[in-house]
């Protein structure tokens, strides 16, 4: 698409993870701000949560999507994580129809003649984070040469990353890095390496892009809904830890 199809404000959503009541709060945010497009990167079903109806509502605003790497797990499973109680909720939940566009997401897409970059991690791997490095167990923002020396040859004005699930953006030189933090799923535990992440809050997050004077502008957004409700549907699966998470936006 042509940079003149992207120079109207637009939405950036990230790591919906299921969480179909913090997807539909964050359309009607969009609705009532006039914005009706979207670019969606990523990790959109996995959780105890509801896939199917965040299925039916993505249909519905009909994104740009890139494959995250929790979408990519769906599609290529482990031994070890087939016999996951949560991965196998997702799959009986998901359509045929679901998993095929699923499959036909590309990994990175290029927007406006190429000044936009939208990945899930970095351009070269879903599993990497973009905007923070975990070494120290707590999330640090990247300085801007490791920014760099990721994008490697990649030479966009804007840059659309998800994966940590925190909201940041980065200045580096002629770029801008925009991470929208997560609509589902605001903290989380990870173990390689063992690190956590914490937004603060139980809101659902995304971004609003705009193009003013040639330079692009990037605006934060919380969006309250129930999360309350979301945390008991993953209670209802097993999933104290993700129920904490939903309701507080802290992991520990």
């Amino acid at each position: 698409m042509s940079m003149g199809n992207w120079k109207q404000p637009f939405a950036v959503l990230a790591d919906i993870h299921g969480n179909a009541l913090a997807l539909a709060a964050v359309m009607d945010d969009m609705r009532k701000r006039g914005i009706c497009r979207a670019v969606n990167l990523g990790d959109s079903f996995y959780g105890p949560l509801d896939p199917a109806k965040t299925a039916r509502l993505l249909e519905k605003l009909n994104p740009v999507s890139v494959l995250g790497n929790q979408d990519r797990m769906l599609l290529e499973p482990t031994p070890a994580l087939s016999a996951n109680p949560t991965f196998r909720y997702v799959m009986d939940n998901l359509s045929p129809g679901d998993l095929a566009r699923l499959a036909k997401t590309p990994p990175v897409v290029h927007l406006a003649d190429n000044a936009i970059l939208c990945c899930h991690g970095t351009p070269e791997d879903d599993t990497i984070y973009l905007t923070e490095e975990t070494a120290s167990g707590n999330p640090v923002v990247r300085p801007c040469e490791d920014v760099a020396a990721h994008l490697k040859t990649y030479t966009a004005s804007l840059v659309l990353c998800g994966h940590t699930h925190l909201p940041k953006i980065i200045h580096c030189g002629k770029t801008m890095v925009v991470n929208p933090g997560s609509v589902g799923l605001p903290a989380y535990r990870d173990d390689e390496p063992p690190h956590t992440m914490s937004a603060g809050s139980p809101h659902a997050r995304y971004a609003i892009i705009s193009r003013q004077q040639n330079d692009w502008q990037a605006q934060d957004v919380l969006v309250e809904y129930n999360w309350n409700a979301a945390a008991a549907q993953a209670m209802e699966r097993g999933r104290t830890d993700w129920a904490n998470w939903l309701q507080n936006g802290v992991a520990s």
